[in-house]
């Protein structure tokens, strides 16, 4: 049976995926970096630190559930995107870790990207891999990247992916974190956040800010701030920050058709698994395709497939 083996050590997951080709099945285990209470994030140092420590955790977690495989490639992301100077010093845990692993099992290895993992991801996990053959319009909005991306077919790297519009300053997971800790909660806040927002009592008026594409979100945090600093509750607040994220993407949605054309549209990223987010967005685009919440957030589900299709490719050419 042929299995594929992805690994990635993003901000804040330590990831390992196995793609049962045979059978289109994945199993996956990943760890959350830890991040001291009120804390906003890591330093990549520590990140590195927790990944090189949680890596062989989470590979023994995985042979635990599936036995010692015999994979015929492996893949690792090894920036954030797949443009110059995109760059983090976490994916070399991921990445020196599939190097080796080749060199010792004699196996192709793969190099990709953390944003090309969570697109074939999303495209796995709404069961339209097919999109691959054809160009699409993409999201990947989490709490590094809120970018809107022109997908299209190509053999060296699967998916062209180029630029449509992104976030000018905040990114929308960041947003969603800020605001969180402000009202008291445990980084990450996505979970938590929605929680408090699905008790709330009243809506707003949002009105999403974009500039040729690319959003701005800053304002959502000052304005949240400004809200609690009223007298506002914490439930409303909540709410009035994930529906600004909701707008923001449909705008940028709306800018992306305008400009493209009726392709599909994916979404992928943590904070697309927010469901108050998702469904306002698909009350506008009703044949969207997202992610599970599972495939939603970091993993390596995605780059294990991108192993399968560089593997599938290179196999067409010999």
């Amino acid at each position: 049976m042929p299995e594929f083996l992805g690994v990635d050590t993003s901000n804040y997951t330590t990831s390992v995926a196995v793609y049962f080709s045979d059978e289109n099945k994945i199993v996956h285990c990943k760890k959350l970096l830890p991040v001291k209470e009120g804390g906003r994030g890591l330093r990549q140092s520590d990140a590195v630190f927790h990944h090189t420590k949680q890596l062989p955790e989470v590979v023994n977690e995985l042979i635990d559930k599936t036995g010692r495989l015999d994979f015929s490639a492996i893949s690792a992301s090894i920036r954030p995107r797949n443009a110059d100077g995109s760059y983090m010093p976490c994916f070399l845990c991921g990445s020196e870790f599939a190097e080796l692993y080749s060199a010792l099992q004699g196996i192709p290895m793969y190099a990709t990207s953390h944003q090309t993992g969570h697109i074939l991801s999303a495209l796995y996990s709404a069961d339209r891999l097919d999109y691959i053959n054809q160009p699409f319009i993409a999201f990947h909005v989490s709490g590094g990247t809120t970018d809107c991306l022109l997908c299209q077919p190509d053999k060296r790297n699967i998916l062209n992916i180029s630029e449509i519009g992104t976030s000018l300053d905040l990114h929308a997971g960041q947003a969603v974190d800020r605001v969180g800790l402000m009202l008291g909660l445990k980084f990450p806040c996505g979970i938590e956040l929605e929680k408090l927002a699905n008790n709330a009592s009243k809506k707003f008026k949002v009105k999403s800010v974009l500039k040729n594409g690319s959003c701005c979100l800053s304002g959502v945090e000052n304005k949240c701030k400004s809200m609690l600093e009223s007298g506002e509750t914490a439930e409303n607040t909540a709410l009035y920050c994930l529906d600004f994220i909701a707008e923001t993407v449909i705008s940028m949605t709306d800018y992306a058709v305008d400009k493209y054309g009726n392709l599909p549209l994916v979404f992928a990223g943590g904070v697309m698994a927010d469901k108050l987010i998702r469904d306002k967005i698909i009350s506008q685009y009703k044949e969207a395709s997202f992610a599970e919440p599972k495939f939603s957030c970091d993993n390596a589900a995605g780059v294990a497939i991108y192993a399968y299709l560089k593997y599938a490719e290179a196999d067409r050419c010999r």
